[in-house]
């Protein structure tokens, strides 16, 4: 499934409380929306579809949330892109395949911006760091 973008609509950073203690951070990513989108390719038109996405970090007790919404836009044969939006359309679900790569690109592009968020608003990541042991 050749993924051709990613973009975001909305960031929102907010700050509740300083960072004390004991900090836990729940991140969630769910699909709001499915659509199928006509590209202008070149001279042509080119059938596509838009997975429009919500990434949030949410941090516990109540100090931040990082929340990013867009979309992934990816070419598929026709068919499929029919079958793919009339499913979300009758059921609000997708193929598992399908599925786990939206998801997965919108977790790994999601979780670099909110590290880089997070250090701009003085956070911890929102996802844990490696860290060296030294023996």
């Amino acid at each position: 499934m050749p993924i051709v973008g990613m973009q975001y609509d909305k960031i929102v950073i907010e700050k509740y409380a300083p960072v004390k203690g004991k900090v836990q951070v729940n991140n969630n990513v769910s699909l709001k929306d499915v659509e199928k989108v006509d590209l202008t390719v070149g001279t042509g038109k080119q059938s596509a579809i838009k997975f429009h996405f919500e990434f949030a970090a949410k941090y516990e007790p109540k100090i931040a949330d990082i929340i990013l919404t867009g979309y992934i836009t990816f070419f598929e044969k026709p068919e499929t892109i029919k079958e793919i939006t009339e499913e979300w359309k009758k059921d609000k679900k997708i193929p598992k395949e399908v599925m786990s790569n939206i998801l997965n690109t919108v977790l790994a592009k999601c979780n670099v911006e909110a590290i880089l968020f997070a250090r701009e608003v003085n956070l911890p990541p929102p996802i844990p760091l490696p860290k060296v042991q030294v023996k």
